[in-house]
């Protein structure tokens, strides 16, 4: 590595196999040790702190009504997930969809657990052929996307049920996320450790081998 070393360096010889440790010394006390470090030490790996994982994925399931087919809709997301569905009120009174303000409407699960969510996400994503849009992706680096048929995941049908849409939104996070959330000590996240919008694109095609379009086609 030191064929071009000036002769004022050399502390001694080179060795036989042309490596010159003497010198790479010298390079490290005259540049400094961080910039050393890029020509005597091997390729630092990867920070961990950067990895994206999956924090927690949302089912939802909007009925627009109480009554029958918002527990028929419950029964469904309890026996996909396996979870205690919980009932969502709406804000506003709307006459022209029919429905009062805290009226019942809809009903979501949170997964919390990473293997459950990733499996469920998997089988959601495979009714959709892996294909999402850029809208898909939020600018604070989460994604959502809908299926119209609940049957796609591999429930078997039931008449008595009928068939249910149904949306999915995925929360990613890094490494460290929890500072923000915590109850003791809390603080803000960085900038540089804050997830994007092309962060979430690169994960999901990184992941799954997903194709993303610009927009979506009939």
């Amino acid at each position: 590595c030191c064929d071009f070393a000036p002769q004022r360096f050399l502390l001694q010889e080179p060795t036989p196999d042309g490596a010159c440790f003497p010198f790479c010394r010298r390079i490290a006390h005259l540049l400094g040790r961080a910039l050393a470090h890029r020509f005597i030490m091997p390729a630092a790996s990867t920070n961990v702190m950067k990895d994206i994982r999956i924090h927690k994925l949302v089912l939802n399931i909007c009925v627009g009504e109480s009554g029958d087919r918002l527990t028929k809709a419950a029964k469904v997301l309890e026996q996909l997930t396996g979870q205690q569905p919980v009932f969502s009120k709406a804000r506003y009174t709307v006459r022209s969809f029919g429905i009062r303000r805290n009226e019942k409407i809809s009903t979501h699960v949170t997964i919390g657990n990473k293997d459950k969510a990733m499996q469920i996400l998997e089988s959601g994503l495979k009714v959709k052929e892996y294909e999402l849009i850029k809208r898909n992706f939020s600018h604070t680096g989460n994604f959502g996307f809908g299926i119209s048929e609940h049957i796609d995941l591999g429930i078997k049908y039931d008449p008595s049920t009928g068939i249910y849409g149904m949306d999915f939104y995925v929360v990613l996070e890094r490494p460290g996320f929890r500072v923000s959330k915590r109850r003791k000590c809390q603080s803000k996240i960085g900038f540089s450790h804050k997830l994007t919008k092309t962060d979430a694109m690169k994960w999901f095609q990184a992941k799954f081998e997903g194709i993303i379009l610009a927009k979506a086609y009939n």
